[in-house]
């Protein structure tokens, strides 16, 4: 069925209310003006607003419609739309498959894109979308549910992780903020020192020459920018600059966002590299350290953190047996953390492999039972 998007599909544009309406106290309407929350699939909410201007309602699709153009989520609850962002509701109900509806079109509609590559859409872009889709509502339901059972499976893996990620955080507030394992008192042969004494920090550079938006033979090694998205990945190129396992922290937008790196990479801007110097401390160990500080940045007309104040950074350096033998107890951890990751990015290249076949009609799933 070849139609426009608006035959099938209701927009409502975001309209942000005064900033006077705004708390973080949670009264009143969740409130989203941006991408900068969205999750896997759905939103968290950090933001609200007590007068309500743009409602979406719980089940609506969310697309961001300033840059980055074309991100997408559900919101699973009511809200207000802010200006960054437009609610999409299928006339028929089909919510979930048009959710992958629209990740498959995405691409049409940044052709549209007003201004640079990082512009903006508008109700008329949005709305002449054109599509080709099963018309029967009953096969878009079932294109829905067999991307959603890989998704959901991604989501499950994710949950594991976050669970896991907290373990190997309370192992490490066990033995190095609470001293338990040493009767509750700092160990007199441990020291303080600082972060650009016990690594090697530096910043990222401009994004390679050579870059791929998916991972292929060629283009093998993850570009990681500030972004939360993905733990900032950027893309794929052809040489790693960072092939030690290390930690990286956002420098701009989100600061203190901090991931630690186990596989060759490329850092690119707003980005600091902590590489250990592992005589001293373990790369488990420093990006543990980092999970439990409050990072902040300096300066007046935009916040960021800069190697040099970052390095003057305190940290506990407890005795290299110590540290050899947490690393020991929490690398099972990571190592299950980055089996899950490695299943998802898997399951993820399938999805998005049956997405165009599922949707162009290449492959049948009107008489699949799901």
């Amino acid at each position: 069925m070849k139609c426009k998007l608006e035959d099938i599909v209701d927009v409502t544009m975001g309209q942000s209310p005064k900033s006077e309406y705004y708390n973080t106290e949670g009264k009143g309407y969740p409130f989203l003006q941006g991408n900068r929350t969205f999750g896997f699939k759905y939103p968290t909410f950090d933001t609200y607003t007590t007068v309500m201007t743009k409602p979406a309602n719980a089940g609506d699709v969310i697309m961001s419609v300033r840059a980055p153009v074309g991100d997408l989520n559900i919101t699973p609850v009511d809200m207000c739309l802010g200006r960054g962002v437009c609610s999409l509701r299928m006339k028929n109900g089909n919510q979930d498959f048009l959710f992958y509806m629209m990740k498959y079109y995405i691409p049409h509609l940044l052709k549209k894109e007003s201004g640079t590559v990082f512009g903006s859409v508008n109700r008329n872009d949005i709305n002449g979308l054109e599509i080709d889709i099963p018309e029967d509502a009953q096969v878009q339901k079932k294109i829905a549910r067999y991307l959603e059972m890989i998704d959901d499976k991604i989501e499950l893996n994710n949950a594991i992780n976050n669970n896991l990620e907290q373990q190997a955080q309370a192992i490490f507030k066990s033995w190095f903020i609470d001293f338990e394992p040493f009767s509750n008192r700092k160990p007199n042969d441990w020291s303080i020192s600082t972060l650009g004494n016990v690594s090697i920090m530096g910043a990222g550079g401009d994004k390679p020459q050579n870059v791929s938006p998916i991972k292929t033979d060629l283009y093998e090694y993850p570009i990681y920018s500030n972004g939360l998205s993905d733990e900032g990945l950027y893309g794929f190129t052809d040489k790693p600059k960072i092939s030690e396992e290390s930690v990286t922290v956002s420098a701009r937008g989100t600061i203190g966002f901090v991931c630690l790196r186990h596989i060759p990479y490329v850092p690119i801007v707003r980005l600091v590299t902590l590489i250990p110097k592992t005589e001293i401390i373990s790369a488990k160990y420093l990006y543990l350290w980092l999970k439990q500080l409050h990072i902040t940045g300096t300066g007046t007309t935009q916040q960021q953190l800069t190697v040099p104040d970052f390095q003057k950074t305190e940290i506990l350096v407890p005795s290299q047996e110590i540290v050899t033998l947490f690393t020991a107890t929490v690398e099972p951890i990571f190592e299950k953390i980055w089996a899950n990751q490695n299943e998802n990015e898997k399951l993820s290249s399938l999805r998005d492999t049956l997405l165009p076949k599922l949707m162009s009609g290449e492959l049948d799933v009107s008489n699949i039972e799901l």
